[in-house]
């Protein structure tokens, strides 16, 4: 193992046992799904992140998120009106990233064949609708993963991970610990804003795979009816360039 990995029998997993799932299920009943802890990707090109925790008014931040990627799925998000940084809820949202909800009409709709998901209905040759991306970090000795979503300027990366140091050696995203970064970047129009990157920390141990199994199970089950809540704050307009889905790696 190199030298910069992360020693996987050091990396300690929480399991997500029946009573704790039960105990989440009774005691959050009619309350909706579980409030995971969000991660905030800074703008103007920072490069420490920022986690809601137990004290709001006192984030924490990090230069590095280390953890197994329990779970990830895309999200799509529209809204009418250009971010005029207060937040709020969006005009039409896919937490699947297949059907989408109209917040003002109830209706659902296709994502595929949505005009506002096609290249070219937003600014410049982008999509008026953003395809993000969900993105559950179980980070060592929690018993819930913190949730990432990452911006259309961060996917990329993404695919290039999954598809080249991971499935392509045979290794799952359930079966390593991941290392995220934030790197400066700037789009065409010279804005600077902050885009993610992923490495390789470490493999599991077997146990180790065995003991993740039960939560991504559990976050897979639910993932999907989490409810796209508000717009972050600094991601409009900062590097949402996106490439179409047949790029080539």
């Amino acid at each position: 193992m190199a030298a910069n990995l992360t020693k996987p029998e050091t990396f300690a997993i929480v399991p997500m046992s029946a009573e704790l799932s039960q105990m989440l299920t009774e005691e959050l009943d009619g309350m909706g799904q579980v409030p995971f802890d969000a991660v905030k990707i800074p703008s103007g090109g920072g490069l420490a992140f920022e986690l809601s925790g137990d004290d709001p008014d006192n984030p924490e931040t990090v230069q590095t998120l280390t953890g197994v990627i329990v779970h990830h799925h895309p999200v799509n998000v529209y809204w009418e009106r250009d971010f005029d940084g207060a937040g709020g809820l969006p005009d039409c949202s896919s937490p699947d990233g297949h059907h989408g909800f109209n917040a003002k009409t109830g209706e659902v709709l296709d994502c595929a064949s949505c005009p506002y998901n096609q290249f070219g209905s937003g600014r410049g040759n982008s999509k008026a609708c953003k395809n993000t991306h969900r993105v559950y970090l179980l980070r060592e000795n929690e018993p819930l993963p913190i949730l990432l979503t990452l911006p259309p300027t961060s996917l990329r990366a993404f695919k290039d991970y999954l598809a080249k140091r991971l499935i392509m050696k045979g290794k799952r995203s359930t079966d390593v610990i991941t290392s995220i970064k934030l790197k400066k970047e700037k789009n065409a129009d010279g804005i600077t804003y902050s885009a993610c990157t992923f490495s390789k920390a470490g493999d599991l141990t077997p146990d180790q795979i065995a003991a993740v199994k039960p939560v991504a199970a559990w976050v897979k089950g639910i993932a999907a009816r989490v409810p796209v809540e508000q717009k972050p704050a600094g991601s409009d307009g900062e590097g949402f360039v996106e490439v179409s889905d047949d790029t080539p790696f």
